[in-house]
């Protein structure tokens, strides 16, 4: 895999680029021709957190991922972590969808890794009414969710409001 690193605001010092290095190259076991894949990361500091986040690109799809932490080696190690774990949950979707000779940048060991099926686990039915974002946020806020569906009466539609990231809130309307 190649690789470029850069950071945003940070010097890149050599005992971190080969850390980052050293724990992406455990996808390597993934692709059948790493030397042609390249991996771009970009490192950035923000008060006390530090961010990595990792793009790879590959012919049909992309591999991202990006964690924060205090500690900007722990942060390496989630993300990695959490590149794996797309990897592996996905992995028989991405069989289905592409035979093997479509994508040859990726060589899953199928048998090896152990069957994930998608299940529904539980079912919910909640009955809602029309409300305002304003109202939909404080319902949200005290059931302490991530996510609140409602009937919006401001658009006439069914929306989704979340909370993002950076803590603030997006909706999505549903027409």
């Amino acid at each position: 895999m190649k690789y470029t690193i850069r950071g945003d605001k940070l010097a890149v010092t050599k005992a971190i680029k080969e850390y980052i290095e050293d724990k992406l190259n455990r996808l390597n076991k993934y692709y059948a021709s790493s030397d042609e894949i390249e991996c771009k990361v970009v490192i950035r500091s923000k008060n006390n957190l530090q961010t990595i986040e990792v793009t790879i690109p590959l012919n049909k799809f992309i591999l991202r991922a990006e964690e924060s932490h205090q500690d900007l080696y722990a942060a390496i190690d989630l993300v990695v972590d959490k590149l794996e774990g797309q990897i592996r949950k996905n992995k028989t979707r991405l069989k289905n969808r592409y035979s093997k000779s479509e994508v040859p940048e990726l060589s899953f060991d199928f048998d090896a890794l152990e069957e994930e099926e998608l299940k529904i686990v539980k079912r919910k039915d909640v009955d809602s009414k029309p409300m305002d974002e304003e109202e939909a946020i404080l319902q949200m806020e005290l059931l302490n969710h991530d996510f609140f569906v409602f009937k919006n009466i401001d658009e006439e539609c069914v929306s989704v409001i979340y909370r993002r990231k950076d803590n603030k809130y997006g909706i999505l309307n549903v027409k």
